[in-house]
């Protein structure tokens, strides 16, 4: 069993973050979750369900294994605010430009920021998922700088090569990069194989 931190924030498609945690517990993980206050907002206005839902819903999947902590956005004295405390890895998905320029400068106003710069300090394995377009050049550069400290940068850009059929096709493509990121395998999406194996496939 692993321990992964998952951030959700406020930028669309708190879908993704949902599906990886599902994912996670199903494969016997600890997952350490938070979410920003806007990230609630937008869990409840994209799919449905408040905070505590939420929680209550994860929960039922921690019978396969896994196991879920989840902690108040201005906790700062959770352990997973401490370089101390170890981890295998941390997901912020969907990252909202706001939070990536907090953490591309160094500023921590609440959990999920201080943790993420905890990661980065003990070069930790660090996967974000931006969700923004167009970008503009503070958006870029505020990634290159997130690259260059050894983030992994991986936006929300579903393939089209495995002819997805479904939004639940091109989350778990999404999903599916992340975990494998993260070492983790996964089934999750038809890797590409050539042309003539596509063909054949379709």
């Amino acid at each position: 069993m692993a321990r992964f931190v998952v951030g959700i924030t406020g930028a669309s498609g708190c879908v993704y973050g949902v599906r990886l945690i599902e994912e996670l517990l199903k494969g016997k993980h600890e997952v350490y979750l938070l979410i920003t206050e806007n990230g609630s907002k937008v869990l409840k206005h994209e799919l449905g369900v408040d905070t505590e839902t939420l929680i209550s819903d994860f929960g039922k999947l921690e019978k396969y294994g896994g196991a879920l902590k989840y902690y108040d956005i201005n906790n700062i004295f959770a352990p997973i605010a401490s370089g101390s405390f170890k981890a295998d890895g941390m997901v912020i998905i969907p990252c909202s430009m706001s939070t990536l320029a907090f953490i591309a400068h160094g500023l921590s106003h609440n959990l999920l920021q201080r943790t993420a710069d905890v990661f980065l300090k003990e070069k930790r394995k660090i996967v974000i998922v931006p969700r923004e377009t167009p970008l503009n050049s503070i958006h870029l550069e505020n990634m290159l700088t997130l690259s260059k400290m050894g983030a992994h940068i991986l936006p929300a850009m579903p393939a089209f090569y495995q002819s997805p059929k479904t939004i639940d096709d091109m989350v778990n493509f999404i999903v599916g990069r992340v975990l494998d990121t993260l070492n983790i395998p996964n089934q999750l999406y038809d890797r590409w194989k050539g042309v003539e194996d596509h063909e054949q496939k379709n």
